[in-house]
């Protein structure tokens, strides 16, 4: 099995343990949907200011996203279509940007995204993550609005 498809299984791991845990840690979450133009100009101002300097500011990633780094973990993935953001559903992407990679990651995984639950409100989550939804084409908004009902988790 070659290094970028264990790195993808890795991933994809750690989403599934992101939810997981992001749905023991509270269930009770059931925060709307931010939907307004003013919460999107608000989560791209808050994107650049927080998470562009990993994850681009045209939400391109870094380079060689799915290739493991010598000091353990991945750079940084993109969040625009040829990522694979829209492959998860919201609770399990709010809690990664909450609780950070680590807490989510599957033993003897070294996650390099930092948590932002005592840096940024839910509310500001939110946005940064509705931003981020609304620069996909139609087809992933779909994709992904379709995981998260499939999930069974609540709609961030």
């Amino acid at each position: 099995m070659g290094a970028g498809r264990v790195g993808f299984l890795i991933l994809a791991s750690l989403a599934v343990a992101a939810g997981l845990l992001w749905a023991v840690l509270d269930r009770s979450h059931t925060g709307p949907e931010v939907r307004s133009s003013d919460s999107r100009a608000t989560g791209a101002e808050l994107y650049a200011q927080h998470c562009a300097s990993c994850h681009g500011s045209k939400l391109e990633g870094q380079p060689n996203w799915r290739h493991p780094l010598p000091e353990g973990g991945y750079p940084a993935p993109p969040h625009d279509p040829s990522g694979h953001t829209w492959h998860h559903p919201d609770a399990q992407l709010f809690g990664i940007t909450k609780l950070g990679g680590q807490a989510t990651a599957p033993p003897g995984f070294r996650s390099r995204m930092p948590a932002f639950g005592d840096v940024l409100s839910d509310d500001e989550i939110r946005a940064i993550l509705e931003f981020i939804k609304s620069t996909w084409p139609a087809a992933e908004r779909e994709h992904q609005a379709e995981v998260t009902r499939r999930s069974g988790a609540p709609r961030e």
